[in-house]
């Protein structure tokens, strides 16, 4: 006997539907039995991380606060992954989109009219994190240099620069000796919620997910990036430019991961401080995983993933357990969701072998990486 793992011919919208919800509802319960072993009451602990979450307006608007990076940061990283680039480097877009904005608004407040400032840092932020996703995706297009480890080293980078510009160069010499630069003029702020910290950046979210959409379903842009991530190969035989659609998925990815940071700058501490490099881009590759890189999908988990780090922070005040418990939750959801996309796609036999024969092998297909550099060097 012999265990061998298929690849499913086709598989039923309801399976797709099911599965996903079938596999949070196993983290949660593997999450429950973790809580027991702690000595804590599972109902209790899930019933105070909803409503710290979103029992209220004030605990809705800061879970909408923390999901708006994160619906930017895993709008962008969806797009890279569509196509089989996977960019884990969008905490240092994010960063770097950060730097830019802050730029505009510290050094450009009195050489432009009020009312062009903030489209100025939109754009600074949009440009900054492209340019920073644009490196590594031009290392692998030119010199097929692996982007998970450029993407990740570009990240350490991109937040020791952001360090080093507010307690160094940027920092404010009348901020009493604390790390930041100084606080930008409301020109530069974006607009809030009144009585909350929700601010405008939702609104860049909504309008990426719905160009991404667009993009995907009736260009043939998308078109080609759909086809790139489900066989390189075939992509290139078709006559389809890899290497020019690697390079404009990036700016794209590292563009909106860029809208991120600047959203942060401009939304809620209103200077560069410590506190901009959080996770959010680490995350959001959970998000967008989670989302099945379908952008309206990336949406909703952003708001329920950020939903659990509020609900994180309210148990650890409320019922003095940590904080950490929420990470350890979404690390279980990731786990059963992609365990049970698995066997969505993909489905268990047992064969049976007769005497001493033996079938041969099947000669081995043409991997995703080297299917890449096989398109790369064509």
């Amino acid at each position: 006997m012999r265990l061998i793992i298929e690849k499913r011919q086709d598989y039923s919208r309801l399976t797709a539907f099911l599965v996903p919800i079938a596999s949070v509802v196993l983290a949660l319960l593997a999450g429950a039995v973790l809580l027991a072993l702690a000595g804590a009451n599972p109902l209790t602990t899930y019933k105070a991380m909803a409503l710290g979450a979103f029992g209220g307006k004030y605990n809705v608007s800061e879970t909408m606060v923390k999901a708006i990076p994160l619906m930017l940061c895993g709008l962008g990283v969806s797009v890279a992954f569509r196509m089989l680039f996977w960019n884990i480097g969008a905490e240092g877009q994010l960063a770097v989109g950060g730097i830019a904005a802050s730029g505009v608004a510290l050094f450009w407040a009195n050489r432009i009219p009020a009312p062009l400032l903030l489209p100025a840092m939109i754009v600074a932020g949009f440009l900054g994190g492209a340019l920073w996703g644009l490196i590594p995706a031009l290392l692998k297009a030119y010199l097929r240099v692996n982007e998970i480890i450029t993407t990740l080293m570009m990240n350490y980078i991109a937040i020791l620069l952001v360090e080093h510009l507010f307690y160094g160069p940027w920092k404010d010499p009348q901020g009493y000796g604390f790390p930041g630069t100084a606080q930008f003029p409301q020109a530069a702020w974006l607009p809030r919620l009144p009585g909350t910290r929700f601010h405008l950046g939702v609104i860049f979210a909504v309008v990426a997910a719905l160009f991404i959409w667009i993009v995907l379903r009736r260009t043939k842009w998308g078109y080609e990036i759909r086809v790139i991530g489900e066989n390189p190969r075939a992509a290139h035989y078709a006559g389809i430019n890899i290497v020019r659609n690697v390079i404009l998925v990036m700016v794209l990815s590292g563009g909106l991961a860029g809208l991120a940071g600047m959203s942060e700058v401009a939304g809620i501490s209103h200077r560069l401080q410590k506190g901009l490099s959080v996770g959010y881009g680490y995350t959001a590759i959970i998000v967008a995983w989670l989302g099945k890189l379908n952008p309206w999908g990336v949406l909703v988990v952003a708001i329920l993933l950020a939903g659990l780090l509020v609900g994180g922070d309210q148990i650890q005040i409320t019922m003095q357990l940590p904080a950490a418990v929420a990470l350890v939750l979404q690390g279980a959801i990731l786990f059963f969701v992609l365990g049970g996309d698995l066997f969505t796609k993909y489905r268990i036999r047992l064969e049976r072998r007769t005497g001493s024969s033996r079938h041969p092998d099947p000669p081995p297909k043409l991997g995703e990486g080297e299917a890449w550099q096989e398109s790369m060097e064509g």
